[in-house]
């Protein structure tokens, strides 16, 4: 397999059957949502468990790739970044559409996903400014297959979270 077939198949989705979870992992996963931070004495308090039982669920759900990871939610606009801007790029081949995988290491692209649509790729973006967005935009317009980028910047942000575990 060569290298470049290797570095993009580790960022390839991976199609997954969804698990079998009852209502207690969905009401540890939905605890853990709101506060990923919270002991299993906590859990256990949520759905009634001791907590060396909420502690193997949790084991399993992570082994199961439930939980993905433990990460802390950072507030883009506090940290600079207060530009959101969503970008669907059209390309001419899926060769051009793979090219764009290259971005995924950029601290500015949050989200890139594959689509079904108007375009090829959907990417979420969170720039400092409008300058450094151009500049962004510049570089996905200059990579040969790259038919058109529309840009949708945000003005306010009602609601971002991830998936309900209901």
């Amino acid at each position: 397999m060569s290298v470049d077939h290797q570095e993009t198949d580790s960022i390839r989705q991976i199609r997954h059957r969804p698990a079998d979870l009852d209502a207690i992992d969905r009401k540890i996963l939905g605890a853990l949502a709101v506060d990923a931070s919270s002991s299993y004495a906590e859990l256990s308090r949520v759905v009634n468990l001791s907590a060396p039982a909420v502690h193997d669920r949790v084991k399993r759900l992570k082994r199961d790739g439930v939980i993905k990871s433990t990460v802390a939610v950072l507030d883009g606009c506090k940290l600079g970044r207060t530009l959101l801007t969503f970008l669907v790029v059209d390309t001419s081949s899926y060769s051009a559409t793979r090219k764009l995988l290259k971005f995924t290491d950029r601290p500015e692209v949050e989200e890139l996903h594959t689509v079904a649509g108007d375009g090829c790729v959907l990417i979420k973006v969170r720039a400092v400014d409008t300058e450094g967005l151009e500049s962004f935009l510049m570089e996905i317009q200059s990579l040969e297959g790259v038919r058109s980028v529309r840009s949708y910047i945000t003005l306010s942000t009602f609601i971002e979270r991830g998936p309900a575990p209901e």
